[in-house]
C-alpha cells in the first residue's frame, strides 16, 4: 500500500517511533491522525511537521480507557470519512523483575499494550471492511518473539499482540493487511517512561537504548514495511538476531539471556 495521501491514524504519535513516523509520513503526504494521551506534545508534533499542517488533526485518546475507545475511533472516521491505515504505536514498556512486580502494575501494561490495541482496532476495522481495503500496523518488539529480564509483563503483552493479530489475519478480508513490527534497541525514551515494580517510571535510559537505531531509521523502515505489505519485520542491530537463536537453538539462547546485558 502507498502511503502518500493516504490517511494514516498514528497512536503514541507524541514521542518516540510514533513521533518519528509523524515527520516522514508527513514529508511524503500523508493525511494524518495523531493521538497520544498529551495534547501539548502532540500540538508540538503538529508545529514540528515542515509540510502541509493542515492534515494533521490531533486526537487525545488513552488508550487504557477501551470504553472510550470506539467514540475516538468515531471521532477519527469523522475527520477523513476513512481511516486507510491504522500504526498502533502507543504502549509503556517496564523496567522490573517478575516476582518484584505488583499485579496492578503488570496489568496497566497489559491494559494499554494489549487491549487498548484491540479494541482500537475492532473499533476501526468494519469502516476499513466496508471500503474493501485498509492497513492495521502493529509496533510490537523483539520481546514480543522472546523474553529478557526485567520486561516480564511487557514482553506478555507484546507476546498477545502477536498470537492475536496473527489469528485476526487468518479470518479477515485479504486485502486488509497487517504488518506487525518487531523493533529492538530504538534510541527513545521509552526506558525513561517505563514502569518500575510499584508502577513509578525509571526516569533513566538504558546503555543499550541509548546506543540503539535512531527512531528516523526505524520510521523509515516501518513505512517501507507497509509499502511491501510485510507481515513481520524484525528492526534492529545485532539483537534482531536473537529471534533466530531462540529458534533454532533455544537452549543455547537461554544460556545467553541470562547473561546478556538488556539495559
Amino acid at each position: 500500500m502507498n502511503v502518500n495521501n493516504r490517511v494514516i491514524w498514528i497512536t503514541g504519535a507524541s514521542s518516540g517511533i510514533g513521533e518519528a513516523l509523524c515527520y516522514k509520513l508527513n514529508e511524503i503526504g500523508a493525511k494524518l491522525i495523531i493521538s497520544s494521551r498529551s495534547s501539548e506534545g502532540l500540538y508540538q508534533v503538529k508545529q514540528n511537521c515542515t509540510k502541509n499542517q493542515f492534515d494533521i488533526h490531533v486526537l487525545p485518546l488513552d488508550l487504557e480507557n477501551t470504553s472510550d475507545l470506539q467514540s475516538k475511533a468515531n471521532a477519527a472516521l469523522a475527520i477523513y470519512g476513512r481511516i486507510d491505515i491504522v500504526i498502533h504505536s502507543g504502549g509503556v514498556s517496564q523496567r522490573s523483575l517478575a516476582m518484584d512486580t505488583d499485579l496492578d502494575v503488570a496489568k496497566k501494561i497489559m491494559n494499554i499494550n494489549f487491549w487498548g490495541t484491540v479494541a482500537l482496532t475492532n473499533a476501526v476495522i468494519p469502516s476499513m471492511l466496508s471500503n474493501k481495503e485498509g492497513h492495521i500496523v502493529i509496533i510490537s518488539s523483539l520481546v514480543g518473539k522472546f523474553g529478557t529480564k526485567f520486561r516480564s509483563a511487557y514482553s506478555a503483552s507484546k507476546h498477545a499482540l502477536h498470537g492475536y493479530f496473527d489469528s485476526l489475519r487468518s479470518e479477515i478480508d485479504k486485502n486488509i493487511g497487517i504488518s506487525i513490527i518487531c523493533p529492538g534497541f530504538i534510541k527513545t525514551n521509552v526506558t525513561i517512561n517505563a514502569l518500575t515494580a510499584d508502577g513509578t517510571k525509571q526516569n533513566t535510559m538504558d546503555e543499550a537504548q541509548a546506543n540503539g537505531m535512531s527512531a528516523n531509521e526505524c520510521a523509515l523502515q516501518i513505512i517501507n514495511a507497509i509499502k511491501s505489505g510485510k507481515e513481520e519485520v524484525y528492526i534492529g542491530g545485532k539483537e534482531k538476531y536473537a529471534v533466530i537463536l531462540k529458534r533454532f537453538l533455544p537452549g543455547l539462547f537461554s544460556k545467553i539471556v541470562r547473561k546478556a546485558k538488556v539495559t
